[in-house]
């Protein structure tokens, strides 16, 4: 069985838990004998540490058939797909229709252009200004691709590659499945941003299956998107285990306990109720440092509040890490702390118990359905939070015993596992 992947990341060109996913899925695949051709968007003319068939966006040489398959697709797309194409979603219905209509044009005639200079299209594969054109002009590879592969089944990793695996299922007749990991709704809640939520809602009802990493996102899916469940397959995220489990002989300059904040600084992950909650902790115990690892746009304002609450001495940012960072961070740290607001899975919380260290999850997870003996709290419950912390700094016994139970419940929790389950969703397409 062939399948034709698209995702925005893979490693090393990961920006959290999405790109470890794709790499764990495309390996689980591989033990049950199932060819994956990763289409990402470049790879920046590195040569990737896998034996996977990857493809780079922007290395993909265009064929003659390049202004035909343009002039194809312009027909094809109704005016309600091509709203995905815009950039701007507070206008009038008069003028989002006319600024659509010229988004496309313009894109089109600098699409032509790159052709018939380079016959490549440029790809950052960041997350920046131009993210909603890099994932219009990832389309147009989906489309060829879409004719030029050869597969059995597409499958699209979240909304950055929807359009993508939307083409390729047009042009191949081939059957699509979407792999949600996380959702706008997760992201921002009650102020989504709607064009992204419309790609979302459109990749969903033109996919055949839809995977959810959790029975918590497989709600949100019918919930909020208006999908009907029979459509949702769940299956949950693993760890690779061959990751260094030891401490890497780290010796800790002071005789103070690390607890740890690890992943995008934004409104989802909670950074603001971890700030909070490290306030309360020192308040009761002092040989504790808070540290928090990542960036996003709610960094500056953690950084004003932290100031203001006057506990620079014992809370700190070290940005992004990535690689053997992380895991030094993992194999520093004493407590590991995730307050999602909402966690469509919550990957970080496996790697830290590879490193032994206790965890405390939010409610608000979908690990929460497989670690049923991790210690857990919602969100915004940051008394409560304060008090776990407290706990397991103070009680070491309780703190191994939360390690020891969460590790025995991970131990069958495989990327083969998941691949079987996915093949499986493949085979109920293809037969």
């Amino acid at each position: 069985m062939n399948v034709l992947m698209f995702g925005w990341e893979f490693p090393p060109f990961i920006s959290g838990g999405l790109g470890t996913a794709c790499h764990g899925i495309t390996v689980g695949l591989k033990h049950h004998n199932v060819q994956v051709t990763f289409v990402l968007p470049t790879k920046r003319k590195q040569a990737l540490d896998t034996d996977i068939r990857v493809i780079a966006a922007d290395e993909v040489l265009l064929s003659d058939n390049f202004e035909r398959m343009l002039d194809k697709l312009s027909r094809k797309l109704s005016v309600q797909e091509k709203r995905f194409f815009t950039l701007s979603p507070y206008h009038t219905a008069v003028h989002y229709s006319r600024e659509v209509f010229q988004t496309v044009d313009k894109t089109r005639q600098i699409l032509v252009e790159q052709r018939q200079r380079y016959s490549v299209l440029d790809f950052s594969g960041n997350y920046g200004k131009d993210l909603h054109a890099e994932v219009a002009r990832f389309g147009i590879i989906g489309e060829f691709l879409g004719i030029t592969e050869e597969f059995d089944v597409i499958h699209a990793h979240d909304w950055l590659t929807y359009l993508a695996g939307i083409n390729a299922k047009k042009m191949s007749g081939k059957p699509l499945v979407v792999h949600v990991h996380a959702t706008e709704y997760d992201r921002s809640g009650d102020w989504m941003n709607m064009d992204v939520y419309n790609i979302e809602k459109y990749g969903m009802d033109m996919a055949d299956k839809i995977i959810a990493v959790s029975y918590y996102t497989k709600n949100i899916i019918v919930n909020r998107y208006g999908i009907h469940p029979d459509k949702i397959e769940v299956v949950h995220n693993a760890v690779d285990k061959q990751r260094e489990t030891e401490r890497w002989g780290i010796k800790k300059a002071l005789n103070e306990k690390i607890v740890l904040f690890l992943g995008r600084v934004t409104m989802q992950k909670g950074p603001d109720y971890f700030l909070e909650t490290a306030y309360r902790v020192l308040k009761q115990v002092k040989n504790v440092r808070f540290v928090m690892a990542g960036s996003g746009d709610m960094l500056t304002k953690m950084i004003s509040r932290m100031a203001s609450l006057k506990i620079a001495d014992k809370f700190h940012f070290t940005g992004f890490l990535k690689g053997v960072d992380v895991e030094k961070m993992y194999a520093m740290s004493d407590l590991y702390v995730m307050p999602s607001v909402s966690e469509p899975f919550g990957l970080t919380a496996f790697e830290a118990l590879l490193f032994d260290v206790p965890i405390i999850i939010s409610r608000q997870s979908g690990v929460s359905e497989v670690l049923k003996d991790a210690v857990m709290v919602d969100f915004w419950d940051v008394d409560k939070l304060a008090d776990r912390i407290v706990q397991l700094l103070t009680n070491e016994p309780l703190a191994r015993q939360v390690v020891e139970r969460c590790k025995a419940q991970i131990q069958y929790i495989e990327w083969e596992t998941a691949g079987y389950r996915i093949k499986q969703v493949y085979e109920s397409l293809i037969s």
